[in-house]
């Protein structure tokens, strides 16, 4: 079952000769984080490539002052590289990552990853690869924050999770909204009490409805 899973996400896995598959799947382990849990930080070491089977990973910055910025978020089937940042010469800064819900995951560590990676380019390219196209996020990420209003910020994150969940009810504080789109707590907070009284949420602690994907919509 975990060959499955790896093939499908993974498509160096076809590259791989027999000796580096039974490595990977030998050294490969599942691991669990509550949500809130810190999966990635400078000072827990490298930890891998993490694959997700279930729930989201949230990769992050945080500012002098304390600001968290969400970077992009991970969602299942996805894989994250950046927790095996010390394979990669190209990253020189550092990112948090951290459960913004329940996971499972499959992770293959550094010390299974390292030697493939020295041995088979197929590997080195999808890990450059990954970094790269992660970098459009947060590209993307940047210019939501410095060129758009909070309140398309917040709806185009509603409507994304929405999409999603593929359900109207989303369980996430105002805070865990804040953090998700680089904004302040009380700014969304503001925003939100707007989308409530236009009929387009309702809100509950640590609960959004969305009641009319229609005006949602018309602020995105």
């Amino acid at each position: 079952m975990e060959e499955q899973i790896l093939s499908n996400a993974y498509p160096f896995w076809g590259r791989l000769s027999d000796e580096e598959k039974t490595n990977i799947l030998r050294g490969c382990v599942t691991v669990s984080y509550e949500k809130g849990m810190q999966v990635h930080r400078s000072d827990m070491g490298c930890k891998g490539a993490v694959l997700v089977l279930a729930g989201v990973l949230r990769v992050y910055i945080v500012s002098d002052e304390g600001r968290e910025v969400t970077l992009f978020r991970i969602h299942e089937g996805e894989s994250c590289v950046l927790s095996a940042s010390c394979l990669l010469d190209a990253i020189q800064f550092d990112v948090l990552i951290e459960a913004a819900e329940a996971v499972q995951s499959l992770v293959i560590p550094v010390s299974v990853l390292h030697p493939i990676m020295e041995n088979n380019p197929y590997v080195g390219y999808y890990l450059y690869k990954q970094v790269t196209e992660r970098f459009s996020d947060v590209m993307w990420m940047m210019q939501q924050i410095l060129f758009m209003g909070a309140d398309r910020r917040v709806a185009i994150f509603l409507w994304d999770e929405l999409v999603r969940a593929g359900r109207p009810v989303l369980s996430m504080t105002h805070d865990e909204i804040a953090r998700n789109i680089g904004s302040a707590r009380e700014v969304v907070s503001k925003v939100m009490k707007y989308m409530a009284e236009e009929g387009i949420v309702s809100l509950r602690r640590g609960r959004v409805e969305i009641l009319d994907k229609g005006k949602l919509q018309k602020l995105l």
